[in-house]
């Protein structure tokens, strides 16, 4: 089998890259990235090590992905400017680029060169408003989904995929909810075998997190590290939730769904760890605490930014009746898994997040 991974050199696609090499020894592993983002580059010694192919380019540029040493069998469209913030301070041209005219590429060269496309979406594609409406109960340490609620597409479960997507929601998620149209009229038009999945927050080893994309592992790196914290928003009691999701986890659906794109072509899936892996940043730090033994003091600031939310689980319920899937990794064990790359990793990752 002959795999291509945009993106490939980012958390995510690395982790997927080494993931496949060790289910099959035989294939050909292709990870394509422009390496824009910190601490991607050391990845490269790792993919040479596992006999991973990299090569690198943009898929901002049509030439580099016909440079590409196709065709392949299957492209895992893990490329993306991933902040929610994009274009909030600044121009939003790189995050159009990459993540709509970026798509728009991949999906040309895919339909010529590649047997079928899996993409990763974002559970930010839905809409701000009505997420910031779903009814919530506050606890001791998080906020938890009310069992009543009005709106379409949320229950005790969580956010399902008819959760609204139609009002305003960030530029990174209109970004990728356009993509996530063209993808559909592609597998429709072109009859072309494409999946896609919306991911809640993949976390894990080997992310080189920022404030803005990868706070749960930059959460943990602090508290080795002994950097300051802050609560931010939502009264900056740190309540606020999300589910995660491990890089092992979602592979397993991907070797799943890899028989069936031709079946569930244009389908869209909800892709998370659920309420029973989710955590409060509250928790959070309770199990940073205890992993890395370390306490460090966390500032609280009420101010609460315009993109975020007090709480976003995933329902997959889709996802696990189609596939027959279900994460299995917890928060603690992959708050241990980040604790114990950052030890063993200390010199290489002490610049980044010291």
């Amino acid at each position: 089998m002959k795999i291509l991974i945009t993106g490939g050199a980012g958390f995510v696609g690395s982790r997927l890259a080494h993931a496949f090499r060790a289910r099959d020894s035989r294939a050909t592993i292709v990870a394509f990235d422009n390496l824009k983002r910190r601490g991607s580059e050391l990845n490269l010694r790792g993919f040479k090590n596992a006999g991973i192919q990299f090569a690198h380019g943009d898929i901002r540029s049509p030439g580099d992905l016909a440079d590409l040493d196709g065709p392949f069998d299957l492209m895992i469209e893990a490329s993306a400017e991933p902040s929610v913030l994009a274009g909030l301070d600044g121009s939003p041209q790189y995050a159009i680029q990459t993540n709509l005219v970026g798509t728009l590429n991949c999906l040309e060269y895919a339909r010529r060169s590649v047997g079928g496309m899996i993409f990763l979406s974002t559970s930010r594609v839905y809409s701000m408003k009505p997420l910031k409406e779903i009814r919530l109960d506050e606890t001791a340490t998080r906020f938890e989904i009310s069992q009543q609620q009005e709106l379409v597409g949320v229950s005790a479960r969580g956010v399902s995929e008819s959760f609204a997507t139609h009002l305003p929601r960030s530029i990174y998620g209109a970004t990728k909810l356009a993509s996530e149209l063209m993808i559909q009229e592609y597998a429709d038009t072109y009859q072309y075998p494409a999946i896609i999945n919306r991911c809640g927050v993949i976390a894990g080893s080997g992310q080189f997190g920022k404030v803005d994309q990868g706070v749960f592992t930059l959460w943990v790196a602090s508290h080795h590290f002994k950097k300051p914290l802050k609560y931010t928003g939502f009264g900056g009691t740190g309540k606020q939730v999300r589910d995660l999701l491990h890089p092992l986890d979602l592979f397993e659906l991907l070797e799943r769904q890899v028989p069936t794109l031709k079946a569930n072509a244009g389908g869209i899936f909800n892709v998370g760890g659920g309420r029973a892996i989710s955590t409060s940043m509250q928790e959070l730090t309770a199990i940073c605490r205890e992993v890395t033994s370390s306490t460090v003091a966390i500032a609280e600031d009420s101010k609460t930014s315009s993109v975020d939310i007090p709480l976003y689980v995933s329902d997959s319920s889709l996802a696990e009746s189609t596939f027959g899937w279900k994460p299995k990794t917890s928060v603690r064990e992959i708050v241990s898994e980040i604790g114990t790359w950052i030890r063993e990793n200390e010199k290489d990752l002490a610049p980044l997040f010291s």
